[in-house]
């Protein structure tokens, strides 16, 4: 038997999990902090109360795939295995490194003790515990107008919240300036004061100082500004880029050892990584799932071919803005907005718990028609990219 280990269990990690399950001869144990999934484009609707933003594992986990309950500490690569918080440690002889991505460091003065993160299912929960009781008159606060803060802001502000939304730069920096506009027009909808350029330069417990020295009330503060990784790749050695994501080839094969494979938020393929979303999660899952098939076999891996549609954002529980975009992930002036938005993100958050699932009754069945054949035009003039690893045997050290 070979033993596959995969470090998260998100969109990422069970499809990659789930797709492993092709082959009787291989076991497959799933490392997760948490007993249940967690859909993360629905956190903010966590924090306004409208969806527990929860999956049971049961419904999109393969039969064959065994559950730890736990956190990783540390990878020991030259021995082949994983040291746990809970103690002692689970061998492997490949291992899928998929731990995510949560928020960025809040290293303003006192974002860390008055701000409110919400990336993970955690900082969430206790953010809806604080916006709960705060009376409805409150001023609310929200730090970071990416696709987060947008959705933030929005539904709070649909639920009769006063809601400020600061723009380090402007409005929803990956759209086009057409799709940018309708967001614009539905939050001023919604009541929500939108500040473009505003650098937040101090937190505190009823306020957000601004760097033109304005002082904003606010007795709720959410930070949504950036994004960061785990830093396990990183405390086990392991090469990362400048943001502590795993580097790999263009097999999604880490450039240190080929037993490690990345997929989703944590990995930097060719030091390019694609953008951190669950759209990019799901190809890249299975594609490290194949990958360490195809080592298995004894084949050579092949390379990501990977494109995307573009962005969805939520409005609110009645509208959406579907942004479209071209292969190479760049915003186009094509997009949907209104009630049919809002139809097709509901429609999109719904059909990936069904395509886990459905990876988790028929491992294999998971492709992506996105393609995007530029990538391979920037690696080819992008100097020192790693190399495709080779093969490896099937043996193991079970």
């Amino acid at each position: 038997m070979t033993d596959v280990l995969v470090i998260g269990g998100g969109y990422a990690g069970v499809l990659a999990a789930n797709r492993l399950t092709q082959r009787d001869d291989v076991t497959v144990t799933l490392i997760n902090p948490r007993p249940d999934f967690v859909q993360r484009l629905r956190l903010h609707q966590l924090v306004a109360g409208t969806h527990d933003a929860v999956v049971d594992y049961r419904r999109i986990l393969a039969d064959g795939v065994r559950l730890v309950v736990d956190t990783a500490t540390r990878i020991d690569a030259a021995g082949r295995q994983v040291t746990l918080v809970a103690g002692g440690t689970v061998g492997y002889d490949y291992l899928i490194y998929a731990v995510g991505s949560g928020s960025a460091d809040l290293s303003v003065p006192g974002a860390a003790d008055f701000a409110y993160p919400i990336a993970t299912l955690e900082a969430a929960r206790r953010l809806r515990r604080v916006v709960a009781a705060a009376p409805e008159t409150a001023p609310v606060t929200v730090v970071g107008a990416g696709a987060t803060g947008i959705e933030t802001a929005a539904e709070l502000a649909e639920q009769g919240r006063r809601v400020t939304l600061l723009c380090g730069g402007v409005l929803g920096p990956y759209l086009h300036p057409r799709g940018r506009r309708s967001i614009a027009r539905r939050l001023a909808k919604l009541g929500v004061t939108v500040l473009d350029g505003a650098t937040v330069t101090a937190v505190t417990r009823d306020a957000v100082r601004l760097g033109d020295g304005r002082e904003l009330p606010s007795e709720v503060t959410v930070w949504t500004a950036g994004f960061g990784v785990p830093d396990l790749a990183a405390r086990s050695g392991l090469s990362t880029d400048a943001l502590g994501r795993l580097l790999t080839d263009e097999t999604l094969t880490s450039v240190d050892d080929p037993r490690i494979v990345a997929a989703g938020d944590s990995a930097a393929p060719s030091n390019l990584p694609l953008r951190m979303s669950c759209q990019t999660a799901r190809p890249l899952g299975a594609h490290a799932a194949d990958t360490v098939l195809d080592r298995i076999a004894g084949e050579l891996p092949a390379t990501i071919d990977l494109g995307v549609f573009g962005q969805c954002i939520g409005l609110g529980r009645h509208a959406a803005t579907a942004q479209l975009a071209s292969k190479d992930d760049t915003a186009n002036r094509f997009y949907i907005g209104g009630r049919l938005g809002a139809t097709i993100k509901e429609t999109a958050i719904k059909k990936m718990v069904k395509e886990l699932a459905e990876e988790a009754r028929k491992p294999g069945s998971f492709s992506w028609h996105f393609k995007d054949d530029t990538r391979r035009q920037v690696l080819k003039a992008k100097p020192g990219e790693a190399p495709a690893t080779q093969p490896l045997s099937s043996s193991n050290h079970t």
